[in-house]
């Protein structure tokens, strides 16, 4: 892929995601092996007003080491620097921006038990400090291909072609041309998205049924002072921006402890690493209750498990199966493309923003609402061409979805 081509995506990743205004400072976080595409975003971060930017690099490879060698006592340690980092992080508010490229079985063979409880004990004392930026900075996630991760979605191609391949479809997805101004292309996006957003919040839905013949028979309840969400976003101090490099989706949080039935995977999920595929959900008062897999099944165990927030719902997202990242027909092995093909549900922590008035609200009355919490936030796909949701108001039936697609 051409400098040029780079170097209009990272501004816009710059500019329309992250949305960065003058003399605000960010933090890049990206594989090692990514180090000349962020060299130009950080360029891009300057131009577009950055006081700035600093970069967190990781690496697969050296994760899994960490993992192998480490003990759980030392894996399970926030060290004093990086508290402080974070301490530094809710005093300034930074933009962040995540750059995904991991290779989608890059942590197969870690021991996912280790692996968990670190991630538990870590969290107890870096929640605090997720917990006092919510909703305050603005956040991008976007991509950029790694050879690995292209070798996993285009097997037969050489390694060079697959590399731009993925790179082509990359751009595709988030509306990057050669001959177009990206910036008009998200603007319109969002108009549209917002028009769906604007249709579903009118109607104020008590609950939506999704069915389809692959076995999803499933209800979700809404939280009554609950809104629809779609594309950009606005922080608590009005600054707009767009979280996610591509985005399909029209999204709420549903009410924890109201949902019945079972949801079936139509993509592998990729999780930490690995995968989890051809598995369902069963749920009941809300709570995953039974589960299985046809591969990953420890992993689906060990999701499920991370924290009692876990079996619980935390998003509903409706894309139709007719949509730019459907169209590919390219299975990404990443659910921030795969997720953005398919209608989605997500266990584990909801949406604050989800929530009437949330500006007023403190975190703890959001989730007195509805709005479960966790440790996990993870996104799994059941869009199908055969996909119906309804929508009731009062015991009225409004069609969602028919068909896999809107209705509306």
């Amino acid at each position: 892929m051409t400098k040029t081509m780079q170097k209009k995506y990272a501004r816009l990743i710059a500019r329309v995601g992250a949305n960065i205004k003058k003399g605000q400072p960010v933090r890049i976080y990206a594989e090692a092996d990514q180090h000349q595409f962020v060299t130009i975003l950080v360029a891009e971060c300057y131009k577009a007003g950055a006081s700035r930017v600093e970069v967190d690099f990781g690496f697969q490879e050296i994760t899994k080491l960490n993992y192998r060698y480490r003990t759980l006592k030392s894996l399970s340690q926030v060290p004093a620097w990086q508290e402080e980092r974070l301490k530094q992080m809710v005093e300034e508010i930074p933009c962040r921006i995540y750059i995904e490229s991991e290779d989608p079985d890059g942590l197969a063979g870690v021991n996912r038990e280790k692996m968990q409880k670190s991630q538990m004990a870590r969290y107890k004392i870096t929640k605090k400090y997720s917990d006092a930026i919510e909703n305050k900075d603005q956040w991008c996630i976007a991509a950029v291909p790694s050879y690995a991760w292209a070798k996993k979605v285009f097997p037969d191609e050489t390694k060079n072609r697959a590399y731009e391949m993925l790179w082509e479809a990359i751009l595709k997805t988030v509306y990057v041309t050669k001959d177009n101004n990206p910036e008009e292309a998200w603007e319109k996006h969002n108009s549209d998205l917002k028009s769906r957003t604007a249709y579903l919040n009118e109607k104020k839905f008590d609950y939506l049924h999704y069915k389809s013949s692959n076995g999803t028979d499933f209800k979700a309840w809404l939280i009554p002072e609950s809104h629809w969400c779609g594309g950009g976003e606005n922080t608590l101090s009005g600054n707009f921006f767009n979280p996610n490099l591509p985005t399909e989706e029209v999204f709420i949080s549903p009410k924890k402890g109201l949902a019945e039935g079972k949801v079936v995977s139509t993509k592998p999920l990729s999780y930490q690493g690995q995968l989890i595929n051809d598995f369902y959900i069963v749920f009941k008062d809300g709570k995953a209750v039974e589960w299985d897999a046809a591969q990953g099944k420890d992993l689906l165990d060990k999701m499920l498990s991370m924290d009692e927030g876990a079996k619980y719902l935390g998003e509903l997202a409706l894309i139709p199966h007719d949509s730019p990242i459907a169209n590919t027909g390219i299975l990404f092995y990443n659910t921030l493309f795969d997720e953005n093909a398919s209608c989605h549900v997500a266990l584990g922590r909801g949406f604050c923003d989800t929530v009437d008035g949330f500006e007023e609200k403190t975190l703890e009355e959001c989730q007195a609402l509805g709005v479960n919490d966790s440790m996990i936030h993870v996104d799994f796909m059941i869009g199908s061409p055969d996909l119906e949701i309804t929508g009731y108001k009062d015991g009225k039936a409004y069609k969602i979805f028919e068909n896999g697609n809107w209705a509306f």
